[in-house]
């Protein structure tokens, strides 16, 4: 048998077919845009997901034979509203996680204490909840015709099987679930205008969720029945695929926001500290994640601003050095965890006449790296210590990223050996679990290629230039 999975980005689609034996077949990946009409606003259209899927699953069959898929999972970006009429229209491009236009609902919805005891977090700009709050606010004949509030992988399960369905660890990030207990809450949904109508029915990551439409299978080759899993949010879904499933797991991932991840037996939130406590994809299992809003993305900004790539502003940065005083803090779109700052944007402190791009290079490194920092405080403030940790996403690319962050964490850091194993990776493998009833025993760690140590000659320094990074906020923050 294969399994297929797809994983919806927010740069890109990627589907990927594998094994049994969990070898990867195939890959394909689309690229998808990103609207920006007003500052501090991000949507896409989902029609374009529908068709990235259209076209990865056609390039998948293009590459290898799709006749024998039993199972697809799915993955994708949480927290994004997409909105449907009851004759399931998409009423307006979907409000995605990184969009902070509801900062005003999302601390009226935090007011109310129901939405911290009953979710575990502090209701967050970019969650779904004060989204559809503001919609209510600001688009009322929108509202008005509302049937259906889906999550974006969850609108691709419609497309591909006609159900609405969503599954816990992506349902934790509406605001609107009891994530001890794993079901909507009437309260929270009251609180925002809605009801239980208006939302899809729950399953765990692992169940099925649906079979495929049979016209698409008969589309793209694969035979009728084909069961979707309920699939995953991507951090969660990229755990799926590391590995980072059991008590005392723990994985960071670089990619265009940073997660600082670990998986956890219990329930055990703590919303003041920021951290997100949200269900895992797997069943009676949570995790408990810090999040920043800007890693590859802040080093991305600086390259439009020099107009060098990323990958020449981090070659040739030699030996892992000391912080200069050059400090670069990553709040490009405002920042969760620790701090819930909508508002908050980039700095770049303390420059100079010598502070050339592979200054502000590692400074920006440097700054990711302290906000990871600031995650790692948070989440031992709720009893997770982190010994060590995989190290996922494209920046994991970059050996001098890894020494800084290793350092400046005091913890190694293991990088996997090639291959993807991520949330595509995780989604396949949810996919296969829906399929042949197995559990968490098919989510197995990778190879690991190295272990990047800490510099204990450097953690001193960098420790020093974290408190540096702390105070700086604190004075710019009301600014």
């Amino acid at each position: 048998m294969t399994y297929i999975g797809l994983d919806l980005g927010t740069s890109s689609l990627k589907a990927i077919l594998i094994d049994d034996d969990q070898r990867v077949l195939a890959e394909h990946s689309v690229a998808l845009s990103v609207s920006r009409p007003h500052d501090g606003w991000s949507e896409q259209d989902p029609k374009d997901w529908a068709d990235a899927t259209q076209t990865a699953i056609r390039a998948l069959g293009v590459a290898s034979d799709l006749s024998d898929v039993a199972g697809i999972g799915i993955s994708g970006h949480m927290h994004g509203a997409t909105l449907l009429d009851a004759s399931d229209t998409v009423l307006r491009p979907c409000i995605l996680w990184n969009d902070t236009r509801s900062a005003i609902e999302a601390a009226e919805l935090d007011a109310n204490p129901q939405f911290r005891d009953l979710t575990g977090n502090i209701v967050f700009a970019g969650f779904t909840a004060p989204k559809v709050a503001w919609v209510r606010n600001n688009e009322p004949d929108l509202f008005d015709r509302l049937a259906k509030v889906l999550l974006p992988k969850d609108y691709l399960r419609l497309a591909l099987t006609g159900e609405q369905v969503a599954e816990m660890s992506d349902a934790a990030g509406t605001s609107w679930l009891d994530v001890q207990k794993r079901d909507w809450s009437d309260d929270l949904l009251a609180a925002t205008g809605l009801d239980r109508s208006h939302m899809p029915n729950l399953v765990e990551g692992s169940d099925i969720s649906g079979t495929l439409r049979d016209t698409l299978a008969d589309d793209w080759g694969l035979p009728h029945g084909v069961v979707i899993a309920g699939g995953g949010g991507d951090n969660a879904a990229s755990a799926i695929g590391a590995g980072v499933v059991a008590k005392g797991d723990a994985f960071v991932s670089l990619g265009t926001s940073g997660v600082l991840f670990a998986a956890s037996d219990a329930y055990q939130p703590d919303a003041a500290s920021a951290v997100h406590t949200f269900c895992h994809a797997l069943p009676d299992t949570w995790h408990q994640m810090g999040v920043i809003l800007a890693a590859t993305d802040a080093l991305q900004w600086l390259s439009r601003l020099t107009g060098q790539s990323a990958a020449e502003l981090t070659q040739d940065l030699g030996a892992l050095q000391a912080p200069s005083r050059t400090l670069f803090l990553p709040y490009l779109g405002g920042e969760r965890t620790p701090h819930n700052n909508a508002d908050m944007r980039g700095q770049f402190l303390h420059l100079d006449h010598a502070t050339d791009a592979k200054q502000a290079a590692r400074s920006v490194l440097e700054g990711v790296a302290f906000a990871f920092a600031d995650c790692q405080v948070a989440l031992r403030s709720t009893g997770t210590t982190i010994e060590s940790a995989l190290a996922l996403g494209g920046g994991a690319k970059s050996d001098y990223w890894l020494e800084t962050i290793a350092t400046t964490l005091d913890i190694p850091l293991m990088l996997p050996a090639a291959g993807d194993f991520g949330a595509a990776l995780g989604a396949a493998r949810l996919g296969m679990m829906a399929a042949s009833g197995a559990g968490s025993e098919v989510a197995t760690m990778p190879k690991i290629e190295k272990t990047v140590a800490p510099d204990p000659s450097l953690t001193s320094a960098f420790a020093e230039t974290h408190a540096r990074y702390r105070e700086a906020y604190s004075v710019l923050k009301d600014i």
